[in-house]
This record gives C-alpha cells, sequence and structure tokens, in this order.
C-alpha cells in the first residue's frame, strides 16, 4: 500500500473516531455543546487538508495536529480522576475503547506525517563542480 494511501486513510479514521469520542463526552457531559463551538471549524479543517491537500507541505502539517490530537485524547483523559467511573458506566466500553483505538491511530497517522513531512525537504546531494580546465567545454 501507498505510503500517501496510508496516511490518508489514518487520518480518516483518526477523524472518525476523534468524532465520535467528542460526540460521547459531549453526551456524557464532559464537554459542553455550545453553539459557538469552534470544533466544527477545526474538524472541517482537519478534513480539507486530508483529503485535498493530502500531498503538500500543508496538508502533511494538518494531518500531524489530527494524529497528535487523536493520540492526545487518551493522556488527556486517562489522568482524569472519573475515568475509572466512566470505563466502569453504561457504554464504558466504547469510551474506553475510543480511547485506545485514537491513541493507536493518532501514533500512526503522526508518523506517516511526519515521515511525509521529512520526504518533502530539500536534499542535500553535494554540488558537483567542474574543474577548471574543463569549463566552457562541451561534452559530446
Amino acid at each position: 500500500m501507498k505510503h500517501n494511501v496510508m496516511l490518508t486513510v489514518a487520518s480518516l479514521l483518526s477523524i472518525l473516531l476523534l468524532t465520535l469520542h467528542i460526540t460521547d463526552d459531549i453526551v456524557r457531559g464532559i464537554s459542553k455543546a455550545g453553539p459557538s463551538n469552534i470544533a466544527l471549524a477545526v474538524l472541517v479543517l482537519f478534513l480539507y487538508g486530508t483529503l485535498v491537500l493530502s500531498e503538500r507541505r500543508s496538508g502533511y502539517v494538518i494531518m500531524l495536529l489530527v494524529g497528535l490530537f487523536a493520540a492526545g485524547m487518551p493522556v488527556i483523559h486517562m489522568r482524569g480522576t472519573h475515568y475509572g467511573e466512566i470505563a466502569k458506566s453504561t457504554d464504558g466500553f466504547f469510551f474506553a475503547w475510543t480511547l485506545w483505538a485514537l491513541g493507536a491511530l493518532g501514533g500512526f497517522t503522526f508518523i506517516l506525517s511526519a515521515r511525509g513531512l521529512w520526504s518533502l525537504r530539500p536534499s542535500q546531494r553535494p554540488v558537483v563542480q567542474q574543474p577548471e580546465h574543463e569549463k566552457g567545454r562541451r561534452t559530446a
């Protein structure tokens, strides 16, 4: 499978799991669902970066952020004092599973996008100069 295809799929799955997890947070009352929520604008940016800018530097940076957010979600939630209570509650399995899936998939997305950014850097090949006595000569 091509590197960019894997990255696009991993980023899209990360975005899907992020939306499911944020929705679960809202339903449980962990996050607020306000009309001026900026999360929707961020989601649009993540989708645009993943689907339209996928092989550009800006696309790799956006997917790097997707991976970082997804991988950071378990770190944020598992350090909370109510994590154990939520995990034991109704639908706690889904809550815990999405955290584990986000962590793994987010890390994978982060690594693939960092690798994509690394591949875009200018090559470090040394410039070969012609010797003085060959300058101006034409080669056949």
